[in-house]
């Protein structure tokens, strides 16, 4: 309870500024925040076969943004291609990153 008050704090005093604010990671609590912020921001969701807990922001018209890591997709076209196929029809924005973050390679899949 005080980690969903303390969320919902944080995306109250940001709107008051006129800012968006996103959820980060934190698929356990989508339900009860869904409402308070403006998009979700997630990692690994494909991987631990986690996006449909990311779905009440898709079908509050809010964007979702997805980073994925695992070799599988960075080295294997045919698997890149499926998780592609996979966040374009759920509609979450995929990129697949290096795990270092080091911008030596970015696939992205266009929804």
């Amino acid at each position: 309870s005080d980690q969903l008050a303390y969320n919902r704090f944080l995306a109250n005093e940001t709107h008051k500024r006129n800012l968006a604010v996103a959820l980060k990671n934190d698929l356990d609590q989508i339900p009860q925040l869904v409402g308070y912020f403006d998009l979700a921001l997630n990692e690994q969701c494909h991987e631990f076969e986690e996006c449909d807990l990311l779905q009440p922001f898709v079908d509050a018209g809010q964007p979702v943004f997805n980073a994925e890591y695992a070799e599988e997709f960075v080295n294997d076209a045919s698997s890149r291609e499926s998780l592609c196929a996979d966040a374009a029809e759920r509609n979450v924005r995929t990129l697949i990153l290096p795990l270092d973050l080091d911008d030596s390679f970015r696939f992205s899949c266009d929804p």
